[in-house]
């Protein structure tokens, strides 16, 4: 087969690492001295491991094993080498280590791989069909959404962090009364999940490859559940949500960097499980992935959209993702980023769960520069979710990204709507 050469802009590429660099060092710096080595969210290595596991990734996976240059630091690559995603907290205990090296170490280590990375993406062979990890030059872009990925890893763990040991981040927040969700029909028809080889410049191995699915018709919420629709749920003996906290006989919400009294408009962050427990408590269920596909990029006119909205790249008007805030905001504020169907805040303001656990599409193959990336996760206990949170990436916003977690993980940025 025939693999068609990528038109490589080196100067984006170089732009997107610096800026990649850029925001980790701006999180980093969020994280006080002395709670460096501390493991705020036990499931999650300690800030440590994170600040030398980005440049490390990056230096061994294309660097290293694509481009065969030699180790800058063995013993800190093998350290710094792969994260960890136990599954409880008796499992995390096996990860810990009684010392981390010096936080000034880990920073030279990072500036000596940065160097090397920022040479390659200027000079080096970033395409080559008989390398499999440098066909379509993989290895580049694997480590440029890798970073962008741990962004987000990165504040979810800060969120848990004291805020007397971390920086803080001024946001102005707001709250309005919304009426109540209103169930929109889809019409039977065809999704796509998603997508065939050389039909983005970039996808990791559980976006491929393409098919299509009938998805009979169902009726789905205008917009997510939220924090006022849950308060219902705690009154009548449902858990209460990981995010909030009760304070004076009052559920307050526990913001990235400051406490604000519930927001009703919000969506509520909850679990997997927890999420269908709501389901089950209305009547209802949790949307599969090819229903969300069909909400989303559906039409009522037989056609499929690249987003919601239409062919329009993520722009601020149409959710909120891309670190235009850290927190969310009401599930009515981005009209502008409905689907055909009239469905809101499908893409940003909090990952959407789905009820399909995540498997690989046929014809998947584990990827040459990442072959652990998805494979370690094909267990049935880990669940799909789709759209993007206030701290994806915009890059990462595409109709074939798939991201996932245990059903039970409570840190995520993770929002629902039901069907029925």
């Amino acid at each position: 087969m025939t693999v068609t050469a990528p038109a490589l802009d080196r100067d984006a590429l170089l732009a997107w690492y610096r800026r990649n660099r850029e925001r980790s060092a701006s999180l980093f710096a969020l994280v006080d001295d002395t709670a460096y080595t501390e493991r705020p969210i036990p499931l999650r290595h300690p800030f440590v491991f994170y600040d030398g596991h980005l440049p490390a990734f990056s230096y061994l996976t294309l660097n290293e094993r694509a481009l065969g240059e030699a180790p800058i630091d063995p013993a800190l690559e093998r350290l710094f080498e792969r994260g960890i995603d136990p599954a409880s907290l008796d499992a995390a205990v096996a990860h810990a280590r009684s010392a981390w090296p010096a936080r000034d170490e880990v920073e030279a280590f990072g500036r000596a791989c940065d160097e090397r990375v920022k040479r390659a993406l200027a000079e080096a062979t970033l395409h080559d069909p008989a390398i499999p990890r440098l066909v379509r030059a993989q290895a580049a872009f694997t480590i440029l959404e890798h970073e962008q990925m741990h962004h987000e890893t990165l504040v979810y763990i800060i969120h848990r962090l004291d805020a007397a040991r971390k920086g803080r981040i001024a946001q102005e927040h707001y709250d309005h009364r919304i009426g109540p969700a209103r169930m929109r029909t889809i019409d039977a028809g065809i999704a796509t999940l998603g997508a065939s080889r050389d039909e983005l410049p970039f996808g990791w191995d559980n976006e491929f490859d393409r098919s299509e699915l009938f998805v009979p018709a169902f009726s789905m919420q205008h917009r997510p559940v939220t924090n006022g629709d849950w308060l219902a749920f705690v009154a009548a003996g449902g858990p209460v949500p990981p995010f909030w906290v009760e304070r004076d006989g009052e559920y307050r919400l526990r913001g990235v960097f400051e406490e604000l009294p519930l927001p009703l408009s919000w969506p509520v962050y909850a679990t997997h499980r927890a999420a269908c427990a709501y389901a089950a408590w209305k009547g209802m269920r949790l949307p599969t992935e090819a229903e969300y596909h069909r909400a989303a990029f559906g039409t009522p006119y037989g056609n499929e959209r690249p987003h919601p909205w239409g062919d329009a790249a993520p722009h601020p008007m149409h959710g909120n993702f891309d670190f235009e805030r850290f927190d969310p905001e009401p599930v009515d504020a981005h009209p502008a980023g409905a689907s055909a169907w009239e469905i809101e805040d499908l893409v940003g303001n909090g990952w959407e769960w789905t009820a399909t656990p995540f498997a690989p599409h046929a014809g998947f193959e584990a990827m040459a520069s990442y072959p652990q990336y998805s494979a370690d996760f094909f267990d049935g206990k880990h669940y799909v979710m789709k759209g993007a949170s206030p701290v994806t990436a915009r890059e990462l916003v595409r109709r074939s990204f798939r991201n996932w977690f245990y059903d039970d993980y409570p840190y995520m940025y993770a929002k629902f709507r039901l069907v029925a």
